[in-house]
């Protein structure tokens, strides 16, 4: 899709920022909701996603959202827009407690012997998954810095 490939960096930033937010946004609030560095970026910004037809511009000024556009490597949930490699992570999270469940049993049934090859798979899938949980909350907070911020 068109509007995929040309959602990036600040333009992206700020159509999530207007999908979240509870009602019309002006110039000025997307300059801060955003982070960007001018009043003068963010008019730019907002005109490319009025000429995309993803936003509208009231009478007074403001922006709200007009659609939704399916978003690469993304999910949207609610208002939020979620890295899906979120999700590996969270399948290499269950799959690396199960792991942990059967170490844990053979510690207690004496029967369950654990060969070195099933070590080896478990410290491969925690890697995987602090590598995807990594990398999507890095994701997340370029899309979120407001929310994430400490």
């Amino acid at each position: 899709m068109k509007n995929s490939d040309e959602l990036e960096g600040n333009t992206l930033n700020i159509y999530a920022f207007i999908v979240r937010a509870d009602g019309p946004v002006g110039v000025r609030d997307v300059t801060r909701g955003a982070e960007l560095s001018s009043t003068s970026v963010a008019h730019h910004q907002l005109s490319k996603l009025e000429n995309m037809d993803l936003i509208e511009k009231d009478n007074y000024g403001r922006y709200t959202l007009k659609k939704r556009a399916p978003i690469e490597g993304h999910i949207w949930i609610g208002k939020n827009l979620v890295p899906q490699l979120m999700f590996y992570s969270f399948f290499f999270m269950g799959v690396f407690t199960a792991e942990i469940i059967i170490i844990l049993l053979s510690l207690i049934l004496k029967s369950l012997i654990i060969e070195t090859s099933f070590w080896f798979l478990t410290a491969i899938t925690a890697i995987a998954m602090i590598l995807f949980l990594k990398e999507s909350i890095g994701l997340y907070r370029k899309l979120n810095p407001k929310q994430t911020k400490l």
